[in-house]
């Protein structure tokens, strides 16, 4: 990945900030000292990899804001998918979703799913319930 998912983040909430008025390199810096709620869930998803693979990009597609997506990371047995989706009161909190698919050993595709957002002083746990949330539509 190019960038990490702090970093990621920080730029999100920034750019959030300069559009509603406010000053971008504060708004930065403000998020870097701001807490991550990251939570990461293991599942299996009961189809062959490339089945798997071409699941999860579209869920997290889905999931995602435009212009956000970003498939990264490839080989031959394993996949890694990010994006940005929204989190949190009207979905205005970034949270970096990033999928790890591993062909697994059995009939299934195992595939790690990680979100992260940052929180202020409301804790609204958008990387917990955005992982949870996904994790139930993969698993469909």
């Amino acid at each position: 990945m190019d960038q990490s998912e702090d970093q990621i983040l920080v730029e999100e909430l920034a750019a959030l900030g300069s559009v509603s008025g406010g000053s971008r390199r504060l708004t930065g810096l403000v998020a870097r000292l701001l807490r991550k709620n990251a939570h990461e869930i293991d599942l299996v998803i009961p189809l062959p990899f490339d089945d798997a693979v071409q699941h999860v990009v579209r869920v997290l597609d889905g999931a995602g804001r435009p212009g956000r997506f970003t498939h990264a990371e490839s080989g031959r047995d394993q996949e890694m998918i990010r994006v940005v989706a929204g989190g949190g009161v009207g979905s205005m909190n970034p949270v970096v979703v990033t999928a790890l698919v591993r062909r697994g050993t059995g009939a299934g595709t195992e595939v790690k799913l990680r979100a992260a957002a940052k929180e202020g002083l409301v804790k609204q746990r958008a990387g917990e319930k955005t992982a949870v949330r996904l994790a139930g539509l993969l698993s469909r």
